[in-house]
């Protein structure tokens, strides 16, 4: 495999799914037209196409300065095209470019350079392009172009943070320095209020932890002799050969033509390693386990699934394993009319890779979605419900939030489907993105028809605790904290939830606090930081300050409640000049910041004596 420096520039669609579910036909017809534009300045700007799926572009150039040029080029004929369709309608695209590393296998390129560019991509406003710093040193002192300087932004699976410039069309201009930069995870329309530590959990636990049934563990198998091929940073999966079940030779063509078509459709999606046809059809008829195909090909995940034909139908069922554990991740089954067996393979190829696709997206997050719903379209409207989530901002929230109602219109009994949408209700309570009345009763009534849907459900009694303990009803919220750990011992979520609920409410134990906090940091190690909150707050209220403050350091430094943690640390050690400084981030971060506002709707500020000398110590480090 050859190693490279090259240029990369990837492009997505901002709102792809939205346009698609609105009308995809239209949208094919725009996404057709923006492409042959796209594809032109690639070739204009003497870059290499290297691969696409949907609604993403992969792009390498040996020039970083044609490879600016080509995005700024991209942009600026899409913004014309945009102009003559209905706003509802247009289709704007997020561009990220990088100079880095790259390895080369065929036609296809891998490896951090192209990661850190996908990453850019994901940072871009729509109609934007990101660009890395490596990329502006390069290009700053030669194109006519203005940049914002948008700070290090931490991103998935790379080591360092990635100083990330945000490249000025059309004339526009940098903001001024004198107005400090949100971090996009904290950026909403207005002020910025912290309703406690409830919203650092309820919104980056609970969505790393949505799955809590243990999930069936495949037997295991004795070691192989044969070392294991190293794992890519980049999601990686086989598809083995489908089984035909048809009990019919003559079949054996539908099965094999469904995964050869797989294998062909996923290797041309980018930011995913896909096995080659000739290695998994190796492993045809040999009753290899995944977890022997996971070592032998080196890959993270395995796609198996069956064909059956009966009469005039077809059944298709495919599951993806983990193949480290052998814990099914996703599945899904279909049920079609043999009249065209053509049509049908494509139409349910192009359905799998569209699915497979946001799966591993959420899968490379660290998020797993299984499918607890027979219709699969209501499963797609969850999945890409989950999409808009996770970005944590008011748009993302309302756009979810249609998506997730049309799942439960399909499927009124979908308990996942119904949790979302009550966890969307209370976040935006918490956030104070929901002004109206009632939101917090909406998010109570949802999560009573989960529960009532599935009494299993851990993360469901996590959410009622969390609303709870917001109504200081403190018994039923610790009640329901007990419940989520005793479903799901295991989970970090649960255990998270308890300390939570512990650390707001006044019949809580700050000692179980830490307990459990250290327990779901133990779980889930990717975390830390979001349980080290938890820790720090209650080594602040057990008058521990010293101790308060290391564990503070230790976590999350953007997120604003740290600081507030922080300044009250410190002021009760009397290092008041390091309180005010923990001060100034908090105003860095959110300068929308008000004590009052803060501290308004959380319980153990309306319970606990030292409230007033904690308010005082915020007032007398600047924050007010």
């Amino acid at each position: 495999m050859e190693r490279k420096l090259a240029a990369i520039l990837c492009a997505d669609v901002f709102g792809y799914s939205r346009l698609m579910g609105e009308d995809e036909e239209a949208t094919l017809r725009t996404l057709t037209s923006h492409r042959k534009l796209i594809d032109s300045a690639i070739e204009q700007h003497h870059g290499r196409f290297v691969n696409s799926a949907g609604d993403s572009v992969l792009a390498e150039f040996a020039s970083v300065v044609e490879a600016v040029n080509c995005a700024v080029g991209i942009q600026t004929g899409l913004k014309a095209q945009n102009a003559n369709l209905p706003p509802e309608r247009r289709m704007e695209f997020r561009i990220g470019v990088n100079l880095g590393d790259v390895m080369v296998e065929g036609e296809q390129i891998y490896g951090d350079g192209v990661n850190i560019a996908a990453r850019l991509e994901s940072l871009a406003e729509p109609e934007g392009i990101c660009i890395s710093n490596t990329v502006h040193d390069q290009v700053s002192s030669k194109l006519a172009l203005n940049y914002a300087d948008l700070g290090e932004q931490t991103v998935k699976n790379i080591a360092k943070p990635v100083l990330v410039f945000r490249v000025l069309v059309n004339g526009a201009v940098a903001a001024s320095p004198a107005t400090p930069q949100i971090p996009h995870k904290y950026r909403r329309a207005g002020a910025l209020s912290f309703a406690g530590l409830a919203i650092v959990i309820a919104t980056i636990v609970l969505v790393q932890h949505l799955s809590l049934k243990p999930q069936p563990t495949h037997a295991s198998i004795p070691p192989q002799e044969k070392p294991a091929l190293p794992l890519p940073s980049i999601p990686t999966i086989a598809v083995l050969p489908f089984t035909n079940l048809s009990g019919d030779p003559q079949q054996e063509y539908f099965s094999d033509g469904l995964t050869d078509d797989l294998v062909t459709d996923l290797s041309r999606l980018p930011g995913i390693f896909v096995i080659d046809r000739n290695s998994t059809f190796a492993y045809k008829g040999k009753p290899a386990t995944v977890q022997v195909v996971g070592r032998e090909l080196g890959v993270k995940y395995v796609l198996e699934g069956s064909a059956r034909r009966a009469a005039d139908r077809v059944r298709i069922n495919v599951q993806l394993v983990d193949a480290s554990t052998g814990n099914q991740v996703w599945a899904q089954r279909y049920d079609k009319q043999w009249h065209d067996i053509f049509v049908l393979q494509d139409e349910i190829v192009q359905s799998l890779v569209a699915t497979l696709n946001l799966q591993l997206t959420v899968l490379q997050r660290g998020y797993v979605l299984p499918q607890r719903t027979k219709n699969l379209e209501a499963y797609d409207y969850y999945l890409r419900a989950f999409e808009y989530f996770i970005t944590i901002t008011p748009d993302g929230f309302a756009k979810a939030r249609k998506l997730l109602e049309k799942a439960i219109e399909l499927d009124p009994g979908y308990a996942d489907a119904c949790g979302l949408l009550s966890l969307s209700y209370l976040e935006g309570y918490l956030f104070e993105w929901d002004r109206e009345p009632g939101v917090l009763d909406r998010a109570a009534e949802l999560v009573e028809k989960t529960i009532m849907l599935d009494d299993s459900d851990a993360g469901a009694y996590a959410v009622r605790g969390w609303i709870f303990a917001l109504h200081d009803q403190h018994d039923r919220a610790i009640a329901d904290g007990k419940r989520a750990v005793s479903l799901a011992p295991n989970s970090a979520l649960a255990c998270g939830a308890l300390a939570d609920i512990n650390l707001l409410t006044s019949a809580g134990n700050l000692e179980d606090v830490v307990i459990y906090a250290e327990k779901a940091m133990r779980l889930d190690p990717r975390h830390r930081e979001v349980f080290l909150i938890q820790k720090g707050a209650a080594y602040n209220w057990m008058g521990q300050y010293a101790k308060a403050v290391d564990t503070l350091k230790e976590s999350d430094q953007n997120n604003p409640w740290v600081h507030v943690s922080l300044v009250l640390a410190y002021a009760e050690l009397g290092r008041e000049q390091e309180a005010r400084a923990e001060a100034v981030e908090v105003m860095h971060i959110s300068p929308g910041f008000s004590l009052k506002e803060t501290f308004r709707r959380i319980p153990q500020f309306r319970t606990e004596p030292r409230a007033q000398q904690y308010f005082a110590d915020l007032r007398k480090a600047g924050l007010k």
